[in-house]
């Protein structure tokens, strides 16, 4: 039974202590943070949406000098 109450009060006091944080420094945390994508597939994600962007501009370039 004490350790649930150990887990109960740890928990309890992290709530608090991120409650007593001023808003603007919880919102700075937050911004920077990476991206999950990021974090888990680094650049690929990115580099991926680059490379589709130009692909789809490159085919309008193409119609429209038809």
């Amino acid at each position: 039974m004490a350790k649930g109450d150990e887990l109960v009060r740890y928990i309890t006091e992290q709530v608090v202590k991120y409650m007593e944080q001023p808003r603007d420094v919880r919102r700075a945390r937050k911004m920077e943070k990476e991206s999950w994508r990021t974090r888990w597939f680094g650049m690929l994600p990115f580099s991926f949406s680059m490379w589709i962007k130009s692909s789809r501009s490159g085919d309008r370039k193409q119609k429209a000098s038809r």
